[in-house]
């Protein structure tokens, strides 16, 4: 049986979504939990890879298990195994073809950026102390949708077959703090596009 796992994770504390030898990641760490719990080796697989130091407020990913469990529990047991900066809030039975990568329609990052040092946005936000034109940043920002291929975009050497995306949306937005805030959303991005 195949299964969705939503999530979140802060990731201050590792090297990326995907496993690596030697590095913590975030699949791993979760893996290793799963694997316990269900007491048979058990992959997860995740909706896109994120870069080291990446935050995800919300995360797909699916497993496979032949092994029958309540799920209720298995959520708890799962949460209460993982460390505090990860998260699972829903686990699904979904079709046997379901696949968190592949079936996802969009992606969206944000950023974050303060012109005012803040303890508490530390490590969510970059300090950067020149004022901004977000208008003549949003123009700029607008470009992208009128463009698919973005391979000057793309890191070289990579395997896409394609690096044709949909940019569905690009703008920068002042939130009441006075945070810069850099949205995009998007069919895909290439490694390191963003």
């Amino acid at each position: 049986m195949r299964y969705f796992v939503e999530l979140r994770y802060d990731g201050g504390a590792y090297c990326g979504w995907q496993r690596q030898p030697d590095m913590p990641t975030v699949q791993q760490t979760i893996e290793d939990a799963l694997t316990r719990l269900l007491r048979t080796s058990t992959e997860i697989v995740g909706a896109g890879r994120t870069d080291t130091g990446v935050n995800a407020s919300y995360y797909v990913a699916h497993f496979d298990s032949d092994t029958e469990f309540d799920i209720a529990q298995l959520l708890y047991k799962l949460n209460m195994m993982l460390p505090k900066d990860i998260a699972i809030f829903s686990i699904t039975p979904v079709t046997a073809e379901a696949h968190a990568r592949f079936d996802a329609r969009e992606r969206e990052y944000t950023y974050f950026i303060s012109s005012v040092k803040n303890p508490f946005i530390r490590h969510s936000a970059w300090l950067y102390y020149v004022p901004l034109d977000v208008e003549k940043m949003n123009l700029a920002a607008a470009k992208l949708l009128e463009y698919k291929d973005f391979t000057s975009f793309a890191k070289l050497n990579s395997n896409n077959k394609t690096n044709i995306c949909r940019v569905m949306d690009a703008r920068w937005t002042v939130e009441e703090n006075g945070v810069l805030r850099f949205t995009i959303r998007a069919d895909r991005f290439l490694r390191n596009m963003v």
